[in-house]
C-alpha cells in the first residue's frame, strides 16, 4: 500500500471529526490513522499529525 492512501484517509478523518489525527506505523510496518487523543503509542512511530485547525 502506498503512503497516499493512509494521508488521505487521515485527512478526511481529521476533517469529519475536527480533531486532530496521527499516522504511524505500526509493529508490522504497515501505516495506521488514528485519533491524536486516543493514541497511545511510541512517538517514534509517528509518520504525521493532521491537525484541521491548523492553516
Amino acid at each position: 500500500m502506498s503512503a497516499q492512501i493512509p494521508h488521505a484517509f487521515a485527512f478526511s478523518l481529521a476533517t469529519t471529526l475536527m480533531a486532530t489525527v496521527v499516522i504511524f506505523r505500526a509493529g508490522d510496518g504497515t501505516l495506521s490513522v488514528a485519533p491524536a487523543a486516543e493514541y497511545d503509542g511510541e512517538e517514534a512511530a509517528i509518520v504525521r499529525e493532521i491537525d484541521p485547525f491548523a492553516s
